[in-house]
C-alpha cells in the first residue's frame, strides 16, 4: 500500500513539474553555487562541512521527520530536478528516490548512494530481540545506517568531495581542503572511540529500543543486545525481550541502557528501574530536532556526545 502511495505521489508530482516548469521556492534559482540535495541529515552535514559557503545544500526530510514515512512535496521534487548532486542512503527506506529520479529525468544529476560507497551488512536479529515488523517486508534486509560508523563517514565524505570538485572545478581546492580537515577531525574522533573501548570494563551494549548501530559495533568489536532490529517499525516489545534484557544488564553489571532519538524510551526506562542502570540517549544521527537543526548541530558533535554516553555504558573511568 505504501509503495502504491509513493507511485501516485510521484505521478502527481511529475504532472506538477510539467505544468510548472522549473520554478521553485527551494533556494535561489539564479545562484551559480553548486546545488546539492540530500535526503537525510548525515549527508547534509557532510556536504555542508565540505562545501562551506560555496555550495547550496537542501535536506528533503524535515528535522524530526522519518525517511520511511516521507512523501515528497512538489517543492522537494523540483529541488531535486534543479540540483547538481543528489545524495541518498540507497536503501529500501528511501526507495522513493528512484521513482523521483525516473520521473524527472535525472541524466544531468550526479547521484551518490551512501550504501554504494561502503561495505554493507545484512540486518541482524540478535538473541532475545523482538522480531517485530520490518519496513522492508520479506526481502533481504541490509542495514542502511552506514553513517553510524565514523570510518564510513570518512569514506562517504571523501566520495562527496570528489564529486563536488568534479562538478565545480573552480572551487575544487577549497572542497578538498575542507574535506581533508573534516576527515582529519573524524579520524581523531575514531581514535578516541578506540581508546575508550580499550579501557572498557565490558564490551556489551544494551538498547531498550531499535538498534541502528551495527556498523559502529563492528568497528570497535562491541557486542550488543536490543529490543528491536534497526529497521523495525514495531513499538510493542514482548515481555520475554524485556525480561531478557533486564537479566543481561544484571548478569553483566552493565551501568547504562540506551534509547535512540525521538523514542519514548519506555523500554529503557523499565530496564533502568529494574536494574539501576542509567537510561541514556544514544543518537543515531538519522534525524535531528528542529531546534538542533536551526542551531547548526553537526554529525561530529552528535557522535562526540555518543562517545560520552558510550564510556558510561562501557564502564570507562574518565578524568
Amino acid at each position: 500500500m505504501k509503495k502504491i502511495k509513493i507511485i501516485l505521489s510521484v505521478l502527481i508530482l511529475s504532472l506538477f513539474i510539467g505544468l510548472c516548469g522549473c520554478s521553485t521556492d527551494n533556494g535561489d534559482e539564479n545562484s551559480t553555487k553548486l546545488k546539492i540535495v540530500t535526503t537525510i541529515f548525515p549527508p547534509y552535514d557532510f556536504a555542508r562541512q565540505i562545501g562551506g559557503d560555496k555550495a547550496e545544500i537542501t535536506m528533503l526530510v524535515t528535522p524530526g521527520g522519518e525517511s520511511h514515512a516521507y512523501e515528497p512535496t512538489p517543492q522537494d521534487i523540483t529541488a531535486v530536478k534543479n540540483c547538481d548532486i543528489f545524495i541518498c542512503s540507497g536503501g529500501e527506506s528511501d526507495v522513493w528516490t528512484g521513482k523521483i529520479l525516473s520521473a524527472i529525468g535525472s541524466e544531468d544529476i550526479d547521484v551518490i548512494s551512501m550504501m554504494d560507497c561502503v561495505e554493507t551488512v545484512e540486518e541482524e536479529h540478535s538473541e532475545g530481540m523482538t522480531e517485530g515488523v520490518s519496513v522492508h517486508g520479506e526481502e533481504t534486509e541490509y542495514d542502511e545506517h552506514v553513517w553510524t560508523s565514523i570510518r564510513n563517514a570518512e569514506i562517504i565524505s571523501d566520495v562527496i568531495c570528489r564529486k563536488m570538485a568534479e562538478d565545480d572545478s573552480e572551487n575544487a581546492e577549497i572542497y578538498r581542503k575542507n574535506a581533508d580537515e573534516y576527515i582529519k577531525r573524524l579520524n581523531e574522533l575514531d581514535k578516541d572511540y578506540e581508546k575508550a573501548v580499550e579501557k572498557a570494563k565490558n564490551k556489551v551494549l544494551v538498547f531498550g529500543d531499535r538498534f541502528p548501530f551495527r556498523y559502529l559495533c563492528r568497528d570497535y568489536g562491541l557486542e550488543y543486545y536490543a529490543a528491536f532490529p534497526g529497521c523495525s517499525t514495531s513499538t510493542d516489545v514482548s515481555a520475554v525481550t524485556v525480561s531478557f534484557l533486564i537479566n543481561k544488564v544484571r548478569e553483566l553489571s552493565i551501568p547504562a541502557v540506551y534509547y535512540v532519538e525521538f523514542s519514548a524510551g519506555k523500554v529503557a526506562e523499565v530496564i533502568s528501574e529494574e536494574t539501576g542502570a542509567q537510561a541514556l540517549l544514544f543518537h543515531s544521527c538519522h534525524t535531528v530536532s528542529k531546534e538542533d537543526f536551526e542551531n547548526g548541530v553537526t554529525y561530529e558533535q552528535l557522535m562526540r556526545g555518543n562517545l560520552e554516553v558510550l564510556e558510561r555504558g562501557l564502564g570507562v573511568e574518565t578524568n
